[in-house]
C-alpha cells in the first residue's frame, strides 16, 4: 500500500496529476479541489489510495487524510466503487459528506452522480455508525490552476463529464460560471464554482 506520494508536479490535467518521485512519473487521480492545489514545478506531498483492479492498478491522490478516509469509507458501502467515491469528494467536503449521512439527507447524497435514492438510502444504512459526526473543519482551498482564456469551457465542461454528470448539465454549469472567467481564466477556481451550481440544482 502506497500511503502518499511526494514529489515534483510535473503536469496536472482535469482529473489527474503527475507527481516526478526518484525519476518515475507517478499519476494519481484527484478531485477538482485537489488538483487546484497544485504546481507544474512545485513539490507536493498527497495522501494516496490505492484500488487493485484485475487489469489496472491506480492510484487517487487526495488533498488531506480526511478526503483519503472518507475515500476508503465510502467504497465499504455496497454499490460504491472509487469513481462514485471521488465523484462525493468532488461535489462534498468531508465533513458535508459526514453530515449528510449521519443526517440521513438523501437529498444532498442524490446531488453526487452516480448515486440514487437507493443507492444514498443504502449508503446511510451501511455507514450511519461509522463515519462519525462532522468535525467543523472547512475545506482547504488554495490558489488554482491558471489555464488560457480561449478553451476554459471545453476544460470545464470534459471535467464535469469526467465526474459523472451529463453533458446538458456540465454544459449549464459552464454557462453559469461563464461570467466569473475573465481574461485569465482559472480551472481549479472555475471547476469548484461549476460543481456548487450544479450542488444547488
Amino acid at each position: 500500500m502506497i500511503a502518499f506520494v511526494r514529489g515534483t508536479v510535473a503536469g496536472v490535467t482535469l482529473s489527474s496529476a503527475v507527481l516526478e518521485v526518484g525519476g518515475v512519473g507517478l499519476e494519481l487521480m484527484c478531485t477538482p479541489n485537489t488538483l487546484a492545489t497544485l504546481h507544474r514545478g512545485h513539490e507536493a506531498i498527497l495522501p494516496t489510495s490505492m484500488v487493485v483492479r484485475e487489469d489496472s492498478l491506480t492510484l487517487f491522490g487526495f488533498l488531506d487524510d480526511d478526503e483519503k478516509s472518507c475515500f476508503e469509507l465510502l467504497q465499504t458501502a455496497s454499490g460504491v466503487g472509487p469513481k462514485v467515491a471521488q465523484a462525493a469528494l468532488a461535489v462534498l467536503s468531508p465533513d458535508s459528506l459526514r453530515g449528510a449521512i449521519s443526517g440521513e439527507d438523501t437529498k444532498t447524497l442524490t446531488k453526487v452522480p452516480g448515486i440514487g435514492q437507493k443507492g444514498a438510502q443504502r449508503i446511510i444504512l451501511e455507514l450511519k455508525d461509522r463515519i462519525g459526526a462532522p468535525t467543523g473543519q472547512a475545506r482547504g482551498t488554495r490558489t488554482g490552476v491558471p489555464t488560457t482564456a480561449g478553451g476554459w469551457r471545453d476544460q470545464v465542461h470534459e471535467g464535469l463529464v469526467g465526474l459523472g454528470w451529463s453533458v446538458k448539465e456540465a454544459e449549464r454549469a459552464v454557462d453559469d460560471v461563464a461570467p466569473q472567467a475573465g481574461e485569465e481564466p482559472d480551472i481549479g477556481a472555475l471547476l469548484r464554482a461549476a460543481l456548487q451550481t450544479l450542488r444547488k440544482r
